[in-house]
């Protein structure tokens, strides 16, 4: 990137984001604060028909993200090759093939060699685009455990369709095989947008796709949590064993960090539901052992990452399927351990639908222990949340713990009825198609 002049640059920098060069314009035009700039005018600079003077360099640095001396120096060089032509500088490419003589097998030799020299400098990324990428990536992943879905699907959907048409091009083999792996990032999150709207079909569609850009880029790691999140898709279903197998096969991928002790959670959560609590259990030893054995962290956050807190909800819940008094109590601490983690993290680290299942756990175990104070307590926290911010295995989580409300052991006791009709009427509102915009049904 050090010789790169400004032409090419800006390709690699718009080429990065996704965008045309219209959509450049647009928001070089918001800048400036007028209609100013079209997409022909930004597609001169990248030709190098004309050079940005400095003040459009700063709206352009603005806009990419980028120090506006990284602009200047490329328009130095620029410059520099310009100069340097019409002083006769020799340049360096290789010679067109009329150069070589004629008939002369060594010299069409060696036109050949030259193609094939000008075959490998044609390609559509560099390093500067793969470190950008990896980089929207990792800030994509974090925040999507904190921040309302809908500000971050578009830009998911841009950088992955983005990637998509990079893959379609010419890279250096080492940065085809790193953009493979941001497309299998940008189609794991993708699927979690899916997942959490239930949308549970177009959620396999993405982790279908996830797994086969994983494969592409040899990446292990990856491959254990896309087999995580294939296993989510079938628990979600209805499909507890296949979630189990699925968790299972993801365990035998030699990855680092805590996609271990994520893979192990699940199968124990979807064994405890099929009544195999000795299956569980072990499991659940099984996702201590592998935090005990974590070295280093994970090579991204957020949703990639599986925080301490997120097992400890994990095992709550399987205690939960599990049964009995014992296992139930372990199950309330398990919960209020993930709650007190979770409110103690940084703020891009609380995971918003964490909180509400732990809370829907804690609620869950004091019903089974006859508290319904503790559980009416437990709920608040939920019901008083913004239904937007509900996934559907939420609705879910509400819709289950309405009717267990609703059991003869509580004979229609004015408490339970009312809590019932409050968690009724949060569910059907975190349904509503307003909670959810059409937008992410594409």
């Amino acid at each position: 990137m050090s010789h790169t002049g400004i032409g090419a640059l800006l390709v690699r920098l718009r080429t990065a984001r996704g965008w045309s060069q219209q959509r450049v314009a647009d928001e070089y035009n918001v800048l400036e604060g007028r209609s100013a700039k079209t997409g022909k005018e930004i597609g001169r600079y990248e030709r190098e028909a004309r050079v940005p003077v400095p003040y459009a360099r700063k709206y352009l640095a603005q806009i990419f993200g980028v120090d506006v001396a990284v602009l200047d120096r490329a328009v130095a060089i620029s410059k520099g090759r310009r100069e340097g032509a019409e002083d006769g500088v020799v340049s360096s490419a290789p010679l067109p093939e009329s150069s070589c003589h004629r008939g002369d097998p060594l010299s069409e030799d060696a036109a050949r060699s030259a193609e094939f020299a000008r075959f490998i400098a044609q390609r559509n990324a560099d390093e500067f685009v793969v470190e950008q990428l990896e980089a929207d990536v990792a800030r994509l992943a974090r925040a999507y455990v904190s921040h309302p879905l809908m500000e971050q699907y578009v830009e998911i959907k841009r950088l992955r369709d983005g990637v998509f048409d990079l893959l379609r091009g010419r890279q250096h083999p080492r940065q085809t095989t790193d953009l493979y792996l941001s497309a299998s990032r940008l189609c794991g999150l993708s699927a979690h947008v899916c997942l959490d709207l239930g949308a549970y079909d177009s959620a396999a569609t993405h982790a279908r796709t996830a797994r086969a850009c994983a494969e592409a880029a040899g990446h292990e790691g990856m491959l254990a949590w896309v087999r995580a999140v294939e296993s989510l898709i079938a628990y979600w279903t209805g499909r507890y064993e296949q979630a189990a197998r699925l968790a299972q096969a993801g365990r035998r991928h030699r990855a680092s960090g805590s996609i271990g002790a994520r893979l192990a959670s699940l199968e124990a959560r979807a064994l405890a539901i099929v009544g195999d609590s000795a299956g569980a259990l072990a499991a659940l030893s099984d996702a201590e052992r592998s935090r005990e054995a974590i070295s280093g962290r994970d090579e991204v956050l957020g949703v990639f990452d599986f925080p301490v807190a997120k097992q400890f909800a994990y095992a709550g819940t399987t205690l939960l399927a599990v049964g009995g008094q014992e296992h139930v109590h372990r199950a309330i601490v398990s919960a209020e351990t993930a709650i007190r983690l979770y409110r103690s993290a940084d703020g891009d680290d609380q995971s918003v639908g964490d909180l509400f299942a732990a809370h829907l756990d804690l609620a869950s175990g004091h019903l089974l222990l006859d508290d319904l104070d503790g559980t009416e307590e437990m709920i608040g926290f939920v019901l008083q949340s913004s239904p937007e911010r509900m996934s559907a295995s939420i609705v879910r989580r509400l819709t289950l713990l309405g009717r267990e409300l609703g059991g003869s052991q509580y004979g229609g006791a004015a408490q339970a009825v009312h809590l019932r009709e409050r968690l009724q009427h949060t569910a059907v509102r975190a349904s509503l198609p307003a909670a959810h915009p059409p937008e992410l049904s594409t």
